[in-house]
């Protein structure tokens, strides 16, 4: 099992892999059959959007086992992700959580720029609790994963389980690049 700060930089690796257009992920019939038998080991928890542009064992160049990824439109947090991230970290192990915004995010732009109705408001009025009156979207996006860090570290009493090395991180994937950005 990987500490918080080694899953962080085998992240990062990923991610420079991942941008020189390689993926060494492996989604092998043996992998397959080892996750099968002995079960999953993740080295992260990553908290997505669910915008098919936005591929985190792509972007981070991991295979099957290693992310355990949950993805929701615009990486907003409720019970049911909470639910989520408290399994992996407490049952799985799990030492690194991320949230990854992204830009040209769609629940976003919803939120700044128009008041949609029906089970999508749910989303947009917690990204609008996120975000306030701001209508830049880069600052939006890194306001709304800074929200869902709140949460989850309020919800986990993080600085409790500091001292056994669960981390908690914000990062921003730039579509057009592939780049991911950690934020602080």
């Amino acid at each position: 099992m990987l500490n918080a700060e080694t899953a962080l930089e085998r992240l990062k690796q990923g991610n420079e892999i991942y941008l020189k257009e390689k993926n060494d992920g492996d989604v092998s019939l043996l992998k397959r059959q080892d996750t099968f038998k002995n079960g999953q080991h993740p080295y992260a928890i990553i908290i997505s959007c669910s915008d098919s542009r936005v591929i985190p064992e792509s972007i981070f160049n991991a295979g099957i086992g290693d992310l355990f990824v949950i993805r929701v439109a615009g990486n907003v947090m409720d019970d049911h992700q909470l639910g989520s991230v408290e399994y992996a970290a407490h049952h799985l192990g799990v030492k690194l959580i991320v949230v990854l915004g992204h830009d040209r995010c769609g629940a976003v732009d919803a939120a700044v720029n128009h008041d949609p109705d029906g089970y999508i408001k749910f989303i947009t009025d917690e990204i609008k609790k996120a975000i306030g009156d701001e209508k830049d979207e880069y600052k939006a996006c890194c306001l709304n994963v800074k929200h869902s860090i709140e949460i989850i570290e309020n919800s986990f009493e993080i600085h409790k389980e500091e001292e056994h090395g669960l981390k908690v991180v914000g990062a921003v994937y730039h579509i057009e690049n592939g780049r991911v950005e950690f934020i602080s």
